[in-house]
């Protein structure tokens, strides 16, 4: 790949303030595809997943089949209803074998690269199905805007845009339905996950005092992970199993190991087939069971093993630096912008499509524009938000209290002004901006950015903990040659 050519900000995530998550993952599809954090503990009717190798089907006349030899697909796993055939891991394994080299990252045995690719697969299939069933969906339309921007984004028109691919044998019509299914998920995670995060005041007040005792010694640390991952509830065999592959990984470093190698063979973390690489992360957006771990280690050192809630953990200090904390203050001090908004939201279900969610808020808009009903009117017998009955009605909101793309829709308003329908991971929205205030409130700030720092760390926290429940809960049947 093209050292400028970059996927960053390519999937627009709940908050602002999760710039490394979406840095995580715009990388971790340009390098392996990936689809999330994923367990490899299975149920305990499950099998251990085959290596692939091609087989062939029974066939119905013996005969027939000695005179016509004929290879097909095999399933290597059932998921759910769905399955996972023989030819879309083997495709999976040459991509990520094929971008992995493109990085320099050491392959692990190829064994254990297919297991953890088979494992990702099988996650990958139960969101999506998950999605299907709360009736989430990426149309075209929504697509070609999101691929538009990642071209735009690396400067690149989209004939050159295409051309770049085609050049990194990439092709078009398989990376556009990656994005898909990327932002599918992101939804999905969106909807499950973020908006059930709640911080609290006390929380907030904590955070503060925390980081103004700390402000001195405020560091950014540059990490790497091993995460083998414990089933929710699991047994004490289970447990014991687990912890002693986390011995295995860790014998594998102590003796000379490559870490990236290591972790692309062992761990359950998203970031496993980069190495384990989570890039530079400030403290505060750290858990504090790795600062704690990594406090007395020298750049290139690992911690012991850690046990977490998740599982157990390896930690790698690759690098450290002081913070920026000049930086912080000044953004601190900095005047914010408050913008009062209200918004009519029409969601997108099994019964209403996004195209009939567009073209109901379309004449909606016209009756507005054309002063038959007011906003407030219309968002009461409309909205399918809880703000309805205020008339839409959102109040007061800081930059980054709302999703990207209402909020880049709500700031390119001037006050009075609508929108046309803005699609969001919730629906679609008219928006209309009532006024707008500047003032230095540098408490207030202070208090965002605690707030969306707190949730940038619960909602990795809590991202982690629902993906380990939806594999846990998913029926998987494993196929091989011996079946």
């Amino acid at each position: 790949m093209n050292p400028s050519f970059s996927l960053m900000n390519v999937f627009p995530i709940m908050r602002k303030t999760n710039q490394i998550q979406l840095a995580a993952m715009a990388f971790s599809l340009l390098s392996v595809t990936a689809g999330g954090a994923w367990a490899q503990a299975a149920s305990t009717a499950q099998t251990a997943p085959p290596a692939v190798a091609p087989t062939a089907a029974p066939a119905a006349k013996p005969a027939a089949a000695k005179a016509n030899p004929q290879t097909v697909d095999a399933i290597v796993a059932v998921v759910n209803t769905d399955v996972i055939t023989q030819q879309e891991l083997a495709k999976r394994m040459s991509d990520v074998t094929q971008r992995m080299r493109a990085q320099n990252i050491e392959l692990p045995p190829v064994a254990e690269l297919q297991k953890q690719l088979l494992e990702r697969m099988i996650l990958e299939r139960a969101e999506v199905q998950l999605a299907k069933e709360n009736g989430l969906s990426v149309d075209d339309v929504m697509l070609d805007r999101a691929i538009s921007r990642i071209a735009e984004q690396n400067k690149l028109s989209m004939g050159d845009f295409q051309k770049q691919l085609a050049q990194d044998k990439i092709p078009y019509a398989s990376f556009r339905e990656e994005i898909r299914q990327e932002m599918l998920l992101q939804r999905l995670r969106e909807r499950e996950v973020d908006n059930k995060i709640q911080i609290s005041e006390s929380e907030v007040d904590n955070y503060i005092a925390a980081e103004n005792a700390n402000k001195q010694t405020a560091q950014e640390l540059d990490l790497a992970q091993i995460l083998v991952r414990v089933p929710e509830n699991a047994s004490a065999e289970q447990i014991a199993q687990r912890a002693k592959r986390a011995e295995e990984a860790m014998q594998q470093i102590k003796s000379g190991g490559n870490f990236a190698a290591v972790a692309a063979a062992y761990s359950d973390a998203s970031d496993a087939l980069t190495g384990g690489d989570m890039g530079w992360r400030a403290q505060d957006r750290l858990p504090a069971l790795f600062v704690e771990a990594v406090a007395n280690l020298n750049p290139g050192q690992v911690s012991s093993i850690l046990k977490s809630a998740n599982g157990f953990h390896i930690i790698k200090l690759v690098n450290k630096r002081a913070a920026a904390a000049a930086a912080a203050t000044d953004t601190a001090a900095a005047p914010v912008q408050q913008t009062h908004v209200r918004h009519i939201l029409i969601k997108v279900t099994p019964t209403v499509t996004a195209t009939e969610a567009r073209r109901r808020l379309a004449d909606l808009k016209e009756r507005i524009d054309n002063k038959v009903a007011t906003f407030e009117d219309l968002a009461k017998l409309y909205s399918n938000d809880l703000s309805a009955s205020k008339g839409g009605d959102l109040g007061w909101v800081y930059p980054g209290d709302t999703v990207p793309e209402f909020e880049r829709a709500m700031d390119a308003l001037k006050p009075g002004q609508i929108s046309d329908p803005i699609e969001s991971p919730f629906g679609y929205h008219l928006i209309q901006v009532v006024e707008r205030k500047a003032n230095d409130v540098s408490k207030e700030r202070q208090r965002l950015t605690a707030r969306l720092a707190i949730r940038e760390r619960k909602t990795e926290e809590a991202t982690n903990d629902w993906l380990r429940q939806l594999r846990d809960r998913t029926y998987v049947e494993y196929r091989g040659d011996d079946r």
